[in-house]
């Protein structure tokens, strides 16, 4: 008889720094509503980066084990009827997401350079009109955000690279990111990346590869720290 037998996940660093709090939580006498210890003294305790520590709070925040207040800290919620063991997967972490991104779209960029035609450059130059827009109507500029790093995929001409930069954009939906994104996107973060974006179409106008990839990646970074600090 065959026994068939599930891949085992690999555990995310959110995840497991997660479980380290957890277990704090429970051994170290912290009772509902007691605030967690500043944020800098927890990433040494761990020995973890802060942005790091960031993501596994959000990931315990999601599942409900503490609520981090803007401002005021992390706090302790009341422990559910069936204690959790282990984090649950909450999609890829923000941080390394972003790095890939980087990566993926600082190379697409370059082939964008090389094939682009000025139909493009009218679509892009749409777009960030667009994200203008939404921006100034206090409305989220995400869909033209996402139209805009597809269609710079678009013109790179490898479809590769089109499917594997649709699929980490969507990572933005993911529970952790999505749940970054409501406690840090704002108008004012939405305007930096605008200004980012126009950088990275004036790069692709002049043809200048060094320039867009410098462009690209220079965002996508700011993003990340925004996102979750350096």
């Amino acid at each position: 008889m065959t026994v068939q037998l599930k891949q085992v996940e690999p555990r995310r660093l959110y995840q497991q720094i997660a479980d380290q709090i957890r277990e704090l939580i429970r051994e170290g006498g912290f009772d509902t509503g007691t605030r967690l210890p500043p944020e800098r003294d927890l990433a040494q305790q761990l020995g973890v980066s802060r942005p790091s520590l960031r993501e596994a709070m959000v990931a315990l925040d999601v599942e409900g084990t503490v609520e981090i207040r803007s401002g005021s800290g992390v706090y302790v919620c009341s422990p559910p009827d069936r204690p959790l063991k282990a984090t649950a997967s909450l999609g890829d972490s923000p941080m390394e997401l972003m790095q890939a991104r980087a990566a993926l779209e600082g190379s697409a960029v370059v082939l964008a350079c090389a094939h682009t035609t000025e139909r493009d450059m009218v679509r892009l130059r749409e777009i960030v009109e667009s994200m203008r827009t939404e921006i100034a109507r206090r409305r989220s500029p995400l869909e033209f955000d996402r139209q805009f790093h597809l269609a710079i995929a678009e013109m790179s001409g490898n479809l590769v690279m089109v499917r594997l930069i649709s699929e980490m954009f969507e990572g933005r939906h993911s529970p952790i990111s999505a749940k970054i994104s409501s406690r840090f996107e704002n108008s004012r973060t939405w305007n930096l990346a605008l200004k980012e974006h126009e950088a990275i179409l004036r790069a692709l106008e002049s043809r200048d590869p060094l320039a867009a990839q410098t462009a690209i990646r220079s965002h996508l970074k700011a993003s990340e720290e925004r996102w979750v600090g350096t």
